[in-house]
């Protein structure tokens, strides 16, 4: 599942602050660092990740079973404003902004496909067998 917030009005470098700190952890723990964070971006981002978990339920997915996998910050417009100096001069001020995209994952649907891999085999395999079996008792 994934979720994105465009145009933040922060600087990247400090919404990768606090999006390093969560990255790869289960959504409960996500949750309860981004709640006692002291950084401005922790409110967001914490929207954006109950919007991510809001996702993965409307897709059936199990939310005790979802981990942040990636949480990935990129730069977004930059609004150029300008500020008066000396002499009649002026020097510009980048105001800029963070696009964000949080993908979480599910941790058992590796192991989930597994074993539906192993019990399909097996299905075919008995399958196999009881055409045997019935080609068998067809030709006594």
């Amino acid at each position: 599942m994934k979720a994105f917030l465009k145009n933040y009005r922060q600087s990247p470098r400090k919404v990768r602050l606090v999006a390093d700190l969560i990255k790869g952890k289960r959504v409960s723990e996500a949750f309860t660092q981004l709640k006692n964070l002291s950084k401005r971006a922790s409110d967001p981002i914490e929207k954006l990740l109950a919007s991510a978990v809001a996702n993965a339920k409307q897709a059936g997915i199990n939310v005790e079973n979802l981990i942040l996998e990636n949480v990935t910050v990129n730069k977004g417009i930059v609004l150029k404003r300008s500020m008066p100096r000396a002499r009649g001069s002026a020097s510009r001020i980048n105001k800029r902004t963070s696009h964000v995209v949080l993908t979480l994952k599910e941790v058992n649907a590796e192991v989930k496909k597994i074993k539906k891999e192993k019990t399909e085999k097996k299905e075919k395999e008995v399958v196999k067998k009881s055409k045997i079996t019935k080609n068998k008792e067809t030709k006594a």
